[in-house]
């Protein structure tokens, strides 16, 4: 965390500095545009956000969805958004590396000014509860014999669900179909009713849909405590420990100052104890990834990204 925004959680913690001086707009409201549908892993933090904005620190803030071509369709208008410090918008990665790739994509990455990253959602392979498959290796026979037949359903195209089937079709040697929904919370009732063979989501949907879904692997270093029976990737052999980060972006032409001030404010609302006690007992990893550490942590994450398209076949 950088040095500013320990300074403002230290004077807070003192008592120096007032919840409504933390306000970032004290005399205006936070327009936080989530470019996925309701009820995914997007919108379920950004709205505990903006409870916590208002409540804590007296400061508006209203959740929008504007959903669309896997978070493309808003990512591609987002510089056209008002620059004058009202407007954040949810930002996934690899999602925003891996769209521009495609011909015909209406942005470009280096056209994403992210000012904060809070999160990561690790993957989870997961079958309905009446499933057949009752352990990972199960699934992945069944998927050996079905000559390609088998399914994962996934949030959106060219994102970290779809990258994370073609890691598994690498590591398995399996020939597995993506099937892309709009979001996590499109798909959640075709996993459910068994009109795929499976998802390759998130944790906390495994642990949310938890007597549902049979969640069978996932990408953490160690299990979650709410899963305890679930193993990881690591421990059935495979090198895999990812998944999708979550962040926010503003317009470009927003004044850097206001960037910066808003990248405070997303620190000090993900500082939050019971806010983070809440997120981490629901299956997120949270992380603290400020403004002026973005370009670095781009550059550590994309040529990972790229391996995962190549296998794909998305690149030349």
């Amino acid at each position: 965390m950088k040095m500013r925004q320990l300074f403002v959680l230290t004077l807070l913690s003192l008592g120096l500095i007032t919840n409504i001086q933390a306000q970032p707009l004290p005399d205006k409201t936070i327009q936080y545009i989530i470019p996925f549908p309701a009820a995914g892993e997007s919108d379920y933090v950004a709205r505990l956000q903006a409870e916590l904005s208002v409540r804590k620190y007296k400061q508006a803030m209203i959740v929008m969805n504007r959903a669309g071509a896997g978070g493309a369709l808003t990512w591609g208008q987002m510089n056209n958004y008002p620059a004058d410090g009202t407007t954040v918008v949810g930002v996934n990665i690899p999602h925003i590396i891996l769209q521009p790739l495609q011909e015909g994509s209406q942005y470009k990455t280096n056209d994403i000014s992210a000012i904060y990253y809070y999160h990561f959602t690790p993957d989870a392979l997961m079958v309905s509860a009446d499933s057949p498959y009752k352990t990972y290796q199960e699934f992945i026979d069944a998927a050996k014999k079905s000559g390609g037949k088998t399914t994962l359903a996934g949030s959106g195209q060219y994102s970290a669900n779809h990258m994370a089937v073609e890691r598994l079709n690498t590591f398995a040697n399996t020939q597995i179909t993506y099937v892309p929904y709009k979001g996590t919370g499109d798909l959640i009732t075709s996993l459910i009713g068994m009109h795929v063979d499976g998802a390759m989501g998130y944790l906390p949907l495994a642990i949310q849909q938890k007597g549902k879904v049979r969640t069978l692997a996932v990408a953490t270093e160690k299990r979650h405590p709410a899963l305890p029976d679930v193993p990881t990737f690591k421990e059935l052999g495979l090198n895999w420990v990812d998944g999708a980060y979550r962040g926010v972006a503003m317009p470009k032409a927003t004044p850097t100052i206001l960037k910066e001030k808003m990248s405070d404010y997303f620190a000090l609302l993900n500082s939050d104890p019971d806010t983070r006690a809440k997120l981490e007992a629901s299956g997120f990893v949270l992380v603290d990834i400020p403004m002026n550490q973005i370009p670095e942590f781009m550059k550590q994450k994309t040529p990972l990204v790229m391996i995962d398209a190549k296998n794909a076949g998305m690149l030349k």
